[in-house]
Order: structure tokens, then C-alpha cells, then sequence
């Protein structure tokens, strides 16, 4: 067993191995096999094969340069996404104590305390009062 893993190790040295593009084409893949599972297409049965080959693809590239752009795209496309996923399950988890609320004027997200009543808020950012039932 050692001896494979020498001779493996030495044949990934130099190629460029998994990232966060690779594990997301991973899922994709995953996905996709469990979406097109109740379908009897043989093309459609091929579908999943696409990430998987992508994904194999990057992982065994010494092309370190372009994987690299390829991920820096792919991060500068799903950091917002990701960045709005946790937003809301930042806002799910304190839905029972907090209340949320935009200003209406810089539209900047307030968190304040429920079962206070009807209070003023003023915006950190802008400084505009109005008024809101928590």
C-alpha cells in the first residue's frame, strides 16, 4: 500500500490538484445525478458526466496558471452569492429574537430587539429616524 501511495504522490507532483472549483463541480455533478435520476434519457444520464470530467480535468492539469484564473473567476462569482446565503441564515437563526429593518433612505439593514413596541430607530449610517412596531 505504501508503495502506491509513493508512486501517486509522485505522479500528482507538478499537476494542480482539488480547490473550491473542483469540490463545487463535485456537487454540481451530485446534483444533477439525483435530478435526473427519474428520467429514462441515456443523454440525460450523461449529464452528470460533465462536472465530473471538468472537475477531474482541473485536478490533474499542470496548467497551474489557468486553473488558477479559471478559480479566481469562479470565486469573483460566488463570493456574493455565498456572502447572501449567510445573510440569511444569519437572519434565520435570530429570527426570534430580532427584528429586521431597512432605512428607508441609505437602505443600510438594522437588527433590533423584538417585543420592544413601537420605537424610533435611528440608522448608524445616516443618521434618519422613523419609527417601526418590533
Amino acid at each position: 500500500m505504501e508503495h502506491f501511495k509513493e508512486r501517486f504522490t509522485k505522479w500528482m507532483q507538478g499537476r494542480y490538484g482539488g480547490d473550491q472549483l473542483s469540490l463545487a463541480l463535485l456537487i454540481l455533478c451530485l446534483i444533477l445525478m439525483v435530478c435526473t435520476l427519474p428520467f429514462h434519457s441515456p443523454l440525460l444520464r450523461l449529464l452528470p458526466l460533465i462536472p465530473l470530467v471538468l472537475c477531474y480535468f482541473r485536478i490533474f492539469s499542470k496548467n497551474k496558471y489557468k486553473r488558477q484564473q479559471e478559480l479566481f473567476k469562479f470565486i469573483r462569482f460566488y463570493t456574493p452569492i455565498q456572502k447572501r446565503i449567510n445573510l440569511s441564515l444569519k437572519h434565520l437563526k435570530e429570527r426570534k429574537t430580532h427584528r429586521f429593518f431597512k432605512c428607508p433612505k441609505c437602505k443600510q439593514t438594522l437588527r433590533v430587539p423584538k417585543g420592544k413596541g413601537n420605537i424610533c430607530i435611528t440608522c448608524p449610517k445616516c443618521h434618519t429616524d422613523f419609527r417601526k412596531h418590533t
